[in-house]
Parts: structure tokens; C-alpha cells; sequence
């Protein structure tokens, strides 16, 4: 895959949509397009980002992530260290847009 692949990730169940790059990690692809993921620890051990790929397929960037092989075998994923292989649907019941600020606030 080469390294500037862009895939279509959709939220569900908001269908809040955002483009990820191959390589990156979801929340930051998220962020980037002003979608909030759940994180804390942003290194896979916290599992505050822990959410379901309901089709498509993800990686993980680092090699232990905090799952179980049962959640891994449920579709789970953590999202601070996991980035896109393909187009994605992604369960994530509490991702919400970014509030926007204004540039003319003091």
C-alpha cells in the first residue's frame, strides 16, 4: 500500500465522516478533520479509544496493543495506534465535531 493512501472512514452512529491516511492513526486523521475520538493515553494501553470496525479493515502501528484476542476476533480496534487499509465504518458512540471557534474571538 503505498504510503499516501487516503480512505474514507465513516462514524457510526453519528455518520460523521473524515479522510485517513495510510500510516496515521485514526484520531489523528479524525482530529485533523476536526472529528473528536475518545483517547487519553494515545499509545494503546488505556483502551479509552476502544471501538468496533462494523466493515473495512485497520492496522495496528504498534505491535502489543491492550486487546484481547476475543476483542480482536469481535472487530475491536484502538484507534490512538490503529490506522486504515481500506474504506472504514467505525462504531464510536461517543466521537462528536469539534467546536468550532471563531477567528474573532478574544
Amino acid at each position: 500500500m503505498p504510503p499516501s493512501s487516503v480512505f474514507s472512514v465513516v462514524i457510526e452512529p453519528q455518520g460523521l465522516r473524515f479522510d485517513a491516511l495510510s500510516g496515521v492513526s485514526l484520531v489523528a486523521s479524525a482530529r485533523e478533520a476536526g472529528i473528536v475520538l475518545p483517547t487519553s493515553c494515545r499509545n494503546g494501553t488505556c483502551r479509552a479509544c476502544l471501538c468496533r470496525v462494523l466493515s473495512g479493515r485497520a492496522h495496528h502501528l504498534i505491535e502489543w496493543p491492550g486487546l484481547s484476542a476475543e476483542e480482536k476476533r469481535e472487530g475491536c480496534i484502538l484507534p490512538c495506534v490503529a490506522a486504515p487499509e481500506s474504506a472504514l465504518r467505525i462504531e464510536v458512540p461517543k466521537a462528536f465535531l469539534a467546536p468550532v471557534q471563531s477567528p474573532l474571538a478574544t
